[in-house]
């Protein structure tokens, strides 16, 4: 027997004399709490999201869709970077102007090979402006989780205000749950016992964030 075999029936005696609960889970458990705190434009809460992903040390940036791939073009370079990880699903137009070598997202490819790869271009799912998080749900855009995992720079866009949702309770709205989530607030980081913190260990060291608003 298992130890979690054991651990369930443990649960099972425990809860062997009591009377059955007709009430459906999602009605028993009270969920009153804040959908979001305070009333926002979608400007202003485009806002929050560019303070908050900066003081979780990413690097912003605003642009209008014409000036995207000007921009991305301008990131990559300024990084040194010779070949750029691009999804299956990717705006071709967006990495236009840039002369790296476009690296696909090939189910094959090895962590090394992923490794020495210089920098990794995304869209993502949506962003949460209170907690500075980006959301990726592994769309063609977007690509497996490991290639935003594993290159130590990440370029993630989000289109603004569209893709923007002031909390996590309406994130949790509009994302599918079966699909592979993965949510980033900030470049990886990590800190000891003495708070020095180290970046880089579990994901890229360097998170970029353009936001191409619509200025209409």
């Amino acid at each position: 027997m298992s130890s979690r075999d054991r651990v369930l029936g443990r649960v099972r005696r425990a809860l062997a004399g009591l009377p059955a609960d007709p009430v459906p889970y999602e009605e028993a458990v009270a969920r009153s709490y804040l959908r979001q705190h305070g009333e926002r434009s979608p400007e202003r809460t485009v806002d929050l999201l560019a303070e908050n992903l900066a003081e979780y040390r990413a690097l912003v940036h605003r642009c209008t869709a014409g000036e995207l791939p000007a921009l991305l073009a301008g990131l990559l370079a300024a990084r040194g970077a010779r070949t750029v990880l691009v999804p299956p699903g990717l705006d071709p137009g967006w990495l236009a102007a840039s002369d790296a070598e476009r690296i696909p997202d090939r189910a094959e490819s090895t962590p090394a090979e992923l490794d020495r790869v210089d920098s990794v271009v995304t869209a993502c799912a949506l962003a949460v402006a209170e907690t500075g998080t980006l959301v990726l749900d592994g769309s063609a855009d977007q690509g497996r989780r490991r290639i935003t995992l594993i290159p130590d720079h990440h370029v993630c866009v989000v289109r603004a205000p569209a893709q923007v949702v002031a909390s996590v309770p309406l994130a949790l709205e509009r994302l599918d749950p079966a699909r592979p989530l993965t949510w980033i607030s900030g470049p990886s980081a990590t800190s000891d016992i003495e708070l020095d913190r180290v970046e880089g260990v579990h994901g890229p060291r360097t998170l970029e964030v353009v936001l191409v608003e619509d200025r209409s």
